[in-house]
Order: structure tokens, then C-alpha cells, then sequence
């Protein structure tokens, strides 16, 4: 099968030169090796060697050597294999470029390894696919655009058009005239990841000056789905360097605007294909009522996952509909778990908790057991919020890296669902980055403190 996918590819493809081999790291951010066009066979067939210590690394890209992972273990070499699918052209660069995205496994090519977090992702679902649902999952992402040049006091600034000549500068929420402005670099992402069979298909101006959201069609393999949430981010990110702008999936790059999420959808669909939250009274259907429930009752374990770095928990703020309360309900953007208005069949829970840095492989996942858990535990969750949740009194979720770590750690059912080792690789990681944080004094400190104490 591998080598009839590099076959028929080749023969679409036939100034293909160098392959991009594409792994994601334990934040996401890809990783990898180029080889030339007479090794692509090969490594399709055996795979390709890759340390595991590449799933070891802090925001700096550093290994964290407590994890055992890194030079006190040898720094030893796992097994990548191709996912099968994803071998595409890399349009960005021209015809003599393709890239093939690949997941970790032990060395004797079987064993999935056991922190690589698609692998992660793959376990979460065999416990899943018990249940017998067929989980339908979309994901929304937001980013900014950039100019590379910083504004007169260095600051980050949205670009300047050149369909324009203007600067955005203000909200303008669904702006069609600045879809219009953008829509060079628009149509390039879109057309990129057709190319790469990435079904992103709609993009609106979001919250904030130099804000957009890019939405992928509905997937009924949550992989597949957090395959090209991985991939999609990366066409963004090269696409802007191309019309010489900067895409950040930061959570929070503007103090003064809106912070990135990433929204994820989920519908459940039983044997016979209709989906089981499709019921006229949609808040008291005993299905999206259990998985509400689990999703709420895991939120405090699974927020680390969702906020992987110091920046994440800035996004939570009650000023720019981000979550920050444990709640849900109907149509209601202020909620953490959110049912989008529609049609009955449509039913669906928007899962709104996730920054855009979050790792796309964690977040599915987090959907995934949190509805699990509520199904198989019929877990009751609290009444539906209406109005602005930020004007009530709900229990809150984490705002803070170490509140968010001590709960994971605490919780045996995230154990259970993403497997010990894995959850201990990801707390070591993610402590070493609070430190790594934690030791810098802000220049505000400075300006307010130095001259008086």
C-alpha cells in the first residue's frame, strides 16, 4: 500500500526532488528530516529514525533532561512511520517539494510510543470506539496576521495590505471589506490546502485587528481530523511567510485584543448514522446532557493540556469570550461548552476551552474521554447557563499553569485515558517551562518597583 501511494504520486508529481518527513512534537510544532526522491521507497517501506527526546522538548526547544528521554538515556532512536494519506506537494515551495507527515513508533515498528501525542490521540479512541458512536469532529482555528515590522516602540502590529495600502486597526468582526483586503493570502491558504488535501473551507475576520479563523469540514476519523488541524496550521504559517507576513497561533499575542482559540466540534453518530444529540429539546437530551457532564468533570484535569504554555491562560479573559467558567448551554459564545443553533440533525457541542497553541492531537483527545467518561458514567452535569456567564457565579476553571498542573496530575482518570507515562513526560516538560518563565523579571517590575522598594 505505501508503495502504491508513493507511485501514484509520483506519477501526479513527477519533479518531485526532496520529501519533507513531518513529525509533531509534544506542542505541535513539526519536526523532521528532508530526504532526496531515491529514498522516499524506502522510508514509505522501513520508515525513518527520529530520537525520542524530540517529544522531550520545552517552548525553547531544549531538551528537558528530567524526563529520561534525552542524554542520560543515550538519547535514543524510535521508529517513524508514514500516516497514509498525507503525502502531498509543498506548494509554497514549487513542483520539486513534497511532504509526508509520520507518527512515533518503538523500534520494533508496532508498539506505538507511548508519548508521541498522536499516538496519544490513538489510544484515547480504541477506549472510545468501545462505546459504539462514531464521533464527528471540526475544528476551528483562529490566528493573527503580523507585519514583520514591529510598530515605533517595537510592539506587534497587523500588516499592511497590499490590495489597500491600509493597516487594519480596528475590530470589525466579519468584515467583508477586509476578507476583500486579505484576499491574496486567502485564496492561497485555501488553494494550498486543497493541495494537500487539507478540507479547510471558511475563513472570516475574527475580534481583533489582523484576526481571522479558518474552519476544516467535519471528519469522522478524529486522527484524520487532528491530522489536519497539524497540517493546516503549517500551510498558514508558510502562506504568510510567502507574502511576507507573520502567522502566530499564539493564544494571546495582543494583551489589549482578543485571544486565539481552538474550537472543537463534536457530534456522535450511532450504527444506523444518526446522531444521538439530534433531539428537538436539545438541552434535556439525556446523551449531550452525559456528555457535557464528563467533559465539565474533567476540565480542571484536563486544562494543562489545553493551555500548554504560560501565554495560554492570558487568553481566559471574560473581555473577549474566552471560557472561564465551567459551564454550557445553548447558542450562548460567553459559555465553555457551547450547542450551536441549527437544525435538529446538526446538534453538536462546541468545545471552546482549547487555546490555538494547544497541540491538536491533546485537544480531540480531551473532547473524546471528557464525553466518554459522561456517557459511560451518565455523569448529570450542572443546569444550563443562559445569559452572560461572566456577569454569574459559576465554578471556574484554572487560570494559572500550576493550578492546571497539580489537577492533572491528580486526577486517575486522565491517568486511565492518556496513560502514565505520557502524563508524566507532559508535567515534567511543561513545570520546567513555569520555571523557565518564572525566572525572567518583566520590565514592569522594574518600572514599578525598582524605584521604590
Amino acid at each position: 500500500m505505501a508503495n502504491a501511494e508513493v507511485a501514484a504520486f509520483l506519477e501526479q508529481n513527477p519533479d518531485v526532488q526532496t520529501i519533507e518527513l513531518l513529525i509533531g512534537d509534544l506542542n505541535g510544532v513539526i519536526r523532521g528530516k528532508r530526504i532526496e526522491i531515491d529514498l522516499l521507497e524506502k522510508v514509505f517501506e522501513e520508515g525513518f529514525n527520529l530520537p525520542g527526546s524530540v517529544m522531550a522538548l520545552d517552548a525553547t526547544g531544549t531538551t528537558v533532561e528530567e524526563t529520561g528521554l534525552g542524554a542520560d538515556a543515550g538519547d535514543p532512536d524510535y521508529l517513524c512511520l508514514p500516516v497514509p494519506g498525507t503525502l502531498a506537494p509543498v506548494p509554497w515551495i514549487g513542483p520539486d517539494r513534497a511532504q509526508a507527515l509520520f507518527s512515533m513508533y518503538e523500534t520494533d515498528g508496532e508498539t506505538p510510543f507511548k508519548i508521541d501525542p498522536r499516538q496519544v490521540l490513538r489510544r484515547v479512541m480504541e477506549t472510545f470506539n468501545k462505546l459504539g458512536y462514531t464521533p464527528g469532529i471540526a475544528v476551528e482555528m483562529e490566528f493573527y496576521l503580523m507585519d514583520k515590522e514591529r510598530d515605533a516602540d517595537g510592539h506587534l502590529q497587523p500588516p499592511v495590505s497590499p490590495t489597500s495600502g491600509r493597516r487594519m486597526s480596528s475590530k470589525q468582526v466579519y468584515s467583508m471589506d477586509d476578507l476583500d483586503d486579505y484576499d491574496f493570502f486567502i485564496r492561497d491558504v485555501i488553494d494550498t490546502a486543497h493541495a494537500q488535501n487539507i478540507p479547510a473551507d471558511t475563513v472570516i475576520t475574527e475580534y481583533a485587528p489582523g484576526q481571522f479563523e479558518v474552519n476544516l469540514n467535519y471528519c469522522n476519523d478524529p486522527l484524520e481530523a487532528a491530522d489536519h488541524a497539524v497540517l493546516l496550521k503549517r500551510v498558514i504559517t508558510q502562506v504568510a511567510k510567502k507574502w511576507e507576513m507573520e502567522a502566530t497561533f499564539m493564544a494571546k499575542p495582543y494583551i489589549e485584543h482578543a485571544g486565539s482559540g481552538m474550537h472543537i466540534h463534536l457530534s456522535l453518530m450511532d450504527k444506523d448514522g444518526n446522531n444521538i444529540f439530534g433531539t428537538e429539546d436539545v438541552l434535556n437530551n439525556k446523551y449531550m446532557r452525559w456528555a457535557m457532564g464528563g467533559i465539565i468533570s474533567m476540565a480542571d484535569a484536563t486544562q494543562a493540556l489545553l493551555c500548554p504554555s504560560i501565554n495560554s491562560y492570558r487568553r481566559l479573559s471574560p473581555d473577549f469570550l474566552a471560557p472561564t467558567s465551567k459551564t454550557w448551554g445553548y447558542d450562548n459564545r460567553t459559555l465553555a461548552l457551547r450547542i450551536p443553533s441549527g437544525n435538529t440533525e446538526a446538534h453538536r457541542i462546541e468545545h471552546r476551552m482549547s487555546g490555538a497553541d494547544a497541540n491538536p492531537y491533546l485537544a480531540v483527545a480531551v473532547v473524546l474521554a471528557g464525553a466518554a467518561e459522561g456517557l459511560m458514567h451518565k455523569i448529570d452535569p450542572p443546569p444550563p447557563t443562559e445569559g452572560n456567564a461572566y456577569d454569574q457565579n459559576h465554578p471556574e476553571l484554572a487560570d494559572n499553569a500550576r493550578d492546571a498542573l497539580r489537577a492533572m496530575k491528580n486526577d486517575q482518570r486522565v491517568l486511565h485515558w492518556f496513560g502514565k507515562d505520557f502524563i508524566e513526560m507532559y508535567s515534567i516538560c511543561k513545570w520546567s517551562e513555569v520555571r523557565l518563565f518564572e525566572r525572567q523579571i518583566t520590565p514592569m517590575e522594574l518600572e514599578l518597583l525598582l524605584p521604590y522598594l
